[in-house]
């Protein structure tokens, strides 16, 4: 296995509203961000895979819009997936794997706000049973927080003193949509309220990853990938247990992160709920510190808050703030596909 890194990471400022721009202008400051920390320019990376939802967007295709701002000439090794950009990089992984190339750009973005986000990611759902009842996404995560306080592993207190934790650990982050003081507010779907949930919002985010003694080049403290897995629950929401996350466990337990203890996790939990789900599968303890950037409660461009998760966790890294991070990703409801990573700085590995 090749040792590769994560030597830049680079996000916009998430807002409620990009109406006055593209998903090309969007995305254009965060790759010039990630490429001038390196020094590269385009010409010099050997992949670039993007993560993107072409329902977001309301056209076919649109991801080969984006592809504007990359850069039409020279021409490049490319590929997308219609996923968070999480599993672009777990791509992007894979083919640095292979030796076919040591360097790789990878971006997401996502715009929510045209349309009912709520709506649009009812078309996750199986197109047979649970699609054409149209329950959405608040609704859905209501239904396993609801299970989870009649397991008795939570209740309403616990879930608004995560939103609390969430958005007072933002203030620090410049990039937050959501900060600081946020009133629990009224129910959305009994029993999450407002605070419980994530805000709607437009937002993009890039990475450069690197092998061996490039990354050492390219980053004075890498972010190496040490373990990265990912794994799906049943489609059915019918047969599965919604108060834990098997998937979850087992992707971790693939990318050795119950090995070693880590000091950060950032998690992609969209609703308060989530986390209690993930914090019991990964066993993450108090003395974890969960979230410091406020996690997807205070930013998730959807699309885009997965790999912001794996960013975020690097940028601990190369700050010399963490040694060892657990980064993780979700798409589907109800935590139906998660994937994890485990990163960890030079001093750790030696």
């Amino acid at each position: 296995m090749r040792d590769v890194a994560i030597v830049a990471f680079a996000q916009t400022d998430h807002l409620r509203q990009t109406d006055e721009l593209s998903e090309v202008e969007i995305l254009m400051p965060v790759l010039h961000q990630v490429l001038d920390a390196t020094g590269l320019r385009a010409s010099d990376i050997g992949f670039t895979c993007s993560g993107s939802s072409d329902y977001l967007a309301g056209r076919a295709f649109s991801f080969t819009m984006a592809l504007d701002g990359v850069g039409a000439n020279p021409p490049i090794s490319e590929s997308h997936v219609e996923m968070d950009g999480a599993w672009a990089l777990y791509e992007a992984w894979v083919k640095i794997q292979t030796g076919q190339a040591d360097t790789a750009l990878v971006y997401s973005y996502g715009k929510s706000s045209p349309g009912e986000v709520r709506d649009v990611l009812t078309r996750q759902l199986d197109p047979y049973y649970a699609g054409p009842l149209w329950p959405d996404s608040v609704a859905l995560a209501a239904l396993q927080a609801q299970a989870l306080i009649d397991a008795g592993d939570t209740d309403e207190t616990a879930l608004a003193a995560i939103a609390h934790r969430s958005r007072a650990a933002a203030a620090d982050n410049p990039h937050a949509q959501l900060k600081g003081a946020v009133p629990a507010g009224d129910y959305v779907v009994r029993p999450l309220r407002t605070g419980d949930c994530p805000p709607v919002g437009d937002g993009a985010a890039a990475v450069i990853l690197a092998a061996g003694d490039t990354a050492r080049a390219l980053c004075p403290r890498p972010a190496w990938i040490r373990g990265i897995d990912h794994r799906i629950e049943a489609h059915s929401l019918g047969v599965r247990e919604l108060t834990d996350s098997p998937s979850t466990r087992l992707a971790a337990t693939r990318a050795g992160a119950f090995e070693r203890p880590v000091d950060t996790a950032e998690l992609h939990a969209p609703f308060t709920s989530q986390e209690v789900v993930l914090r019991k599968a990964l066993r993450l303890d108090d003395s974890v510190d969960v979230n410091p950037s406020g996690g997807a409660l205070a930013a998730n461009p959807v699309m885009a808050a997965g790999l912001i998760r794996l960013g975020e966790a690097a940028a601990r890294i190369h700050r010399g703030e963490s040694d060892r991070a657990l980064a993780h990703a979700t798409s589907g409801p109800c935590l139906q596909q998660n994937l994890v990573a485990v990163l960890e700085g030079e001093s750790a590995h030696a």
